[in-house]
Order: structure tokens, then sequence, then C-alpha cells
């Protein structure tokens, strides 16, 4: 019988990824890696959830699949899993829904000054009792919306900006022509087109070479004045210095981050450090969540069984979804 080894799930989630995989597999579940013995590291043909460190890659000798159960995998080996024979897949079809939700809310609370008015109101209930005082007020029908990267997610957001009556475009180099037809919703050819168009922008990106730091000065060079910035996708997506200034010379409005390049938050970043100390300049101008978009009760068990799921099918039928390290399997 195959083994499959849950290196470090919490206890309350082992029935639902059991079940994901099937009863033909010997499912095995520690709560940390430390408690993995060698015997399991070296017999386990498939290994799903968070990333092991990589001082136990040696340790593997069967396994033929290690299954990420997160979308993102930027700090995962790739290359050298590929090396050993060991494809690599994430479970990009959890959260989707979360995530796009919690891109339009961080949007909502910046437009329509919710977080504003719940600190203007616990500081002075009767004084800031003012209905019609909204300093990022917009009608969001008068707007449009910009999506850079148009994958599941991204897709998602676009559809919910779309039910708000707003112009949607995006810029996505790797999505094929048309796809923009399919949706109703424009194609910006540049980053920099689209940044100068929009008066809300929505990053739904991966994070790699390429995009690290994808929104920087060059971006909001090109940005149209007034914006406002929402990151649901990973922080390093963002130059946080460039942002500090954009938003000091009033280029971005307003910024709504899930996540951020240093979790938890580092307060030596300039921006942080004025969000923390709350900087009059500032105040009001920047919400943060603690990368909390993905969070549901149910995302949390879509994550558990979709990702077991993918390791069983690869197992029992040499079914490969969502492999990210094909060009480096041997």
């Amino acid at each position: 019988m195959m083994r499959i080894l849950w290196p470090a799930l919490p206890a309350e989630f082992h029935d639902i990824a059991r079940a994901a995989a099937g009863d033909d597999f010997q499912a095995e579940f520690c709560t940390d890696f430390k408690q993995v013995t060698e015997e399991q590291w070296a017999n386990a043909d498939g290994i799903v959830g968070s990333s092991p460190p990589p001082e136990y890659l040696d340790k593997l000798k069967k396994c033929r699949i290690f299954v990420k159960a997160a979308v993102g995998y930027d700090e995962v080996d790739i290359a050298a899993y590929g090396a050993k024979g060991i494809a690599v897949c994430n479970t990009p079809d959890y959260g989707t829904r979360e995530v796009a939700d919690h891109a339009i809310a961080l949007m909502l609370t910046l437009t329509k000054s919710i977080a504003y008015h719940d600190e203007e109101l616990r500081a002075d209930p009767r004084a800031n009792w003012r209905p019609a005082h909204n300093p990022y007020g917009r009608r969001l029908s008068a707007c449009t919306f910009g999506v850079v990267g148009i994958g599941r997610i991204g897709t998602a957001a676009a559809r919910r900006a779309k039910a708000f009556d707003m112009d949607v475009v995006f810029h996505d180099p790797y999505q094929p022509n048309g796809y923009e037809l399919a949706l109703g919703i424009r194609r910006a050819d540049t980053l920099a087109e689209l940044m100068g168009q929009c008066d809300i922008v929505s990053i739904h990106v991966p994070l790699n070479a390429d995009t690290r730091k994808l929104i920087g000065r060059d971006a909001f060079a090109a940005a149209k004045k007034g914006m406002v910035l929402v990151n649901t996708a990973r922080g390093p997506l963002i130059d946080l210095a460039a942002l500090h200034d954009a938003m000091q010379d009033g280029t971005v409005l307003a910024a709504g981050l899930d996540v951020l390049p240093d979790e938890p938050a580092n307060l030596q970043e300039p921006l942080l450090a004025a969000w923390h100390r709350g900087d009059a300049w500032l105040k009001h101008r920047l919400v943060l969540t603690p990368h909390s978009a993905f969070y549901t009760p149910e995302s949390m068990r879509d994550i558990r069984a979709f990702s077991a799921r993918t390791a069983a099918r690869y197992l029992r039928e040499g079914r490969l979804e969502n492999c990210v390290n094909k060009q480096f399997l041997k």
C-alpha cells in the first residue's frame, strides 16, 4: 500500500485529508516536521502540506510527488525536487473566492471610508457624526478597476468589480487574445497603460523573478493621480519604498494591503513605521490585514482535501495536476 505523509497537519484536518486521498493509501500524520521519523521520510510515496525545510529533501528515497497546500510556491526549490524526480504541485483551486472577496472588501473599506469613520467615531462619537464626510469617496460605477494578472483570482475579482458596474481593464501578457471578450472587459497591453487609466488597481500575479517589485517607481510614475492600490497576492510584488513616496506625493491616495514583503510587518520600513505611529499624512489612508484574505473555515477544509486529492490521483492513476516543475522533472 502506498504511503502519503502529511508532516505538519493539525489533528482536526486528519479525517478530511484521509477521506480525500482514499482508503487505498496509508495516511500518516504528524503535527510538526521534527516528529517525522527517518523511516517515514524514506518510505513516503507522496508528501502533502507545507514545504519541508531543505535539509529534509535528501531524506526522501521513494517520494514521487510533493503537493504544496497553497497557491504560492515561491519558497520551494522546484528544480531540486525535479532533479530527484519529484513532481511539485500547488493547490490553485482553493481560496479563489475568498481572496477575490477580500480584494473587493479592501477597495470598499477605502472608497467608502469604512475604517476612517469607525476610528473617527471611536475618538468622538458626537463631533465626528458626519454622514456626508467621506475623504476617499468614489461612485464605483464611475471608476475604472484595473486587474494586474487575470488568472483564477484576478478573474474572480474582475467579475465582482463588474457587479458594481465598474469599467474593468486588465494587464496580463500570458493570457491569449480574446480572453477579454469572454469576460466582457478590456485589455491593457502594458502595465503603464493600465496604471494610467485606473482609479483602483488590484494585484493578482504570482511572485517570481519577473514580478518582484513589479509595482515600483516606474509603475507609479505612469499611474493616474489619486489611485487606490490593493494587494492580496504577494508582498514583494510592491516596492514599499516607492509606495511610500507615491502616497506622500498623492499619486496613491490610499492602499489596502493583505500581504507584505516581510511578515509580520517590518516596522523599519518607512511606510509601515509611519502607519504604526499614526503619522498625520498617512492616517486612514493605509489599511493592513494579516495575510488573511484566504481564510474561511470552508477554504481551510478545501485546501486539505484538494491537495490530498492531487497527490492520490498522481500516485494512483499517473494523473498529474497543477504541476509547477515539469521543466525540471527527470
